[in-house]
């Protein structure tokens, strides 16, 4: 079995899931829905561009599609490293506190270690918010009759923002460095708020599209 995450079969993934094992966990799988989230999108702006009657949306549409791959590779490059800081955060805990030195350079791995194992939910919080917009466009001004696959995408980048923001939580509760948790925890209550506000403003849309 590959030891990569994104090169596992979805069936297998979710195998590896739900197994006792730690990683992957739920970083990872905040991670793997907003990826899913900007498939969706790429898929709405397929079906509408080259189209005649949505020609008034083409460049719009292109640029979606573009960004919406890119931020995909990010997402799903993000499941692995969300695994990757975890590991090494339990690494950090396992090495030795036998002399006083050895304990303050214990202490200095834990807090870097998990001061990752925030950052690359932080960084799913904020290509979350730029999936619901990316989403949003797509709502508004692609093939209608694709619009509940961007509403799909809302809801799936909302759950991205959300899932994330609890992983970056749990690790600012362990840090020592003040600052850097009321910084993080400013980021993340302002993805926050912007993923929410878009994804009723997508709710609305396809409400409108398809009544």
């Amino acid at each position: 079995m590959s030891d990569r995450l994104t090169d596992l079969k979805l069936a297998d993934f979710l195998d590896r899931l739900a197994s006792d094992s730690p990683t992957p966990g739920g970083g990872s799988a905040s991670a793997l829905a907003g990826a899913l989230a900007c498939a969706l999108v790429e898929m709405v702006a397929r079906l509408t561009l080259g189209r005649e009657r949505y020609a008034a949306a083409e460049t719009e549409m292109a640029e979606v599609l573009s960004r919406a791959g890119a931020v995909r590779r990010e997402l799903a490059d993000l499941i692995d490293r969300d695994a990757r800081a975890f590991e090494a955060v339990m690494a950090a805990y396992r090495l030795p506190r036998g002399t006083e030195d050895e304990k303050n350079t214990r202490r200095a791995a834990i807090e870097e270690a998990t001061k990752e194992a925030a950052r690359v939910p932080l960084r799913v919080t904020e290509l979350a918010c730029e999936v619901l917009s990316l989403a949003r466009t797509a709502a508004e001004r692609g093939n209608p009759n694709a619009v509940t696959d961007a509403g799909v995408a809302g809801h799936l980048a909302l759950t991205a923002a959300e899932g994330a923001a609890l992983n970056v939580r749990i690790n600012l509760a362990g840090l020592k460095d003040d600052s850097y948790r009321a910084e993080t925890e400013r980021r993340v209550e302002d993805h926050l708020g912007r993923a929410r506000d878009a994804a009723r403003d997508i709710a609305s849309v396809v409400r409108q599209r398809t009544g």
